[in-house]
């Protein structure tokens, strides 16, 4: 057996620390990422949920927000010849994610997909008013 000698940098740690403490992990996630196309006429959001069944899928629309969330239970496991565990993974969770789409717009006017591992939501667009209101004044 060989005895490697590393060298000791007490900055090791500290670089380490700002690396994960710079990366924002709102805008960093692993899952649900989402693509969001505008067509003529809606735009259309894919979000990724692998290994999701749509029983396990809740979208709400309350107070212009549109909120897609999930409870994650994905189990992987290796056994060798006599049952043994020589792997095991497992990775649970619940997971959310929220997107403002305007006060106007009601529930039975979003239309859901779930297709391949991909969620589908199909969100139509709303009438923008360019109106401008003035205050008279006395």
């Amino acid at each position: 057996m060989k005895n490697y000698i590393t060298r000791y940098n007490p900055f090791d740690l500290t670089d380490s620390f700002f690396d994960d403490f710079f990366k924002d992990k709102k805008y960093n996630n692993q899952v649900m990422k989402t693509d969001i196309k505008d067509e003529e006429t809606y735009y259309q959001m894919e979000i990724e949920m692998p290994s999701i069944k749509k029983e396990d899928i809740k979208i709400s629309l309350q107070e212009g927000y549109l909120t897609v969330s999930t409870y994650f239970n994905k189990e992987k496991s290796e056994k060798n010849e006599h049952g043994k565990y020589v792997h095991q993974e497992r990775s649970y969770g619940s997971y959310s994610r929220s997107f403002y789409v305007g006060n106007n717009l009601k529930q039975e006017e979003i239309k859901a997909k779930l297709e391949n591992g991909i969620l589908f939501l199909t969100i139509p667009k709303q009438d923008e008013n360019n109106e401008y209101k003035y205050i008279e004044i006395e």
